[in-house]
């Protein structure tokens, strides 16, 4: 796995309210389509096919799916 989960951010709470911040006043389809085009903004700043297919299995693996849903 090639992720650096060491924190970047000189003030990572900043960058936490940033975000949240950024979704204020929008509805959850809303929310969702930025949500969208954040993550296709930052793979593109990545721009490293296997750095990405790690972050996506690292934060597929922090979701919790409801009881009997299996994850593919």
């Amino acid at each position: 796995m090639k992720i650096d989960s060491q924190p970047r951010f000189a003030d990572m709470d900043a960058a936490y309210r940033a975000i949240i911040e950024v979704h204020r006043g929008l509805a959850d389809e809303q929310s969702a389509a930025l949500n969208a085009a954040l993550v296709l903004i930052l793979a593109n700043q990545i721009g490293d096919q296997e750095v990405l297919a790690d972050a996506l299995a690292l934060a597929r693996a922090t979701i919790t799916l409801p009881a009997g849903q299996a994850g593919n």
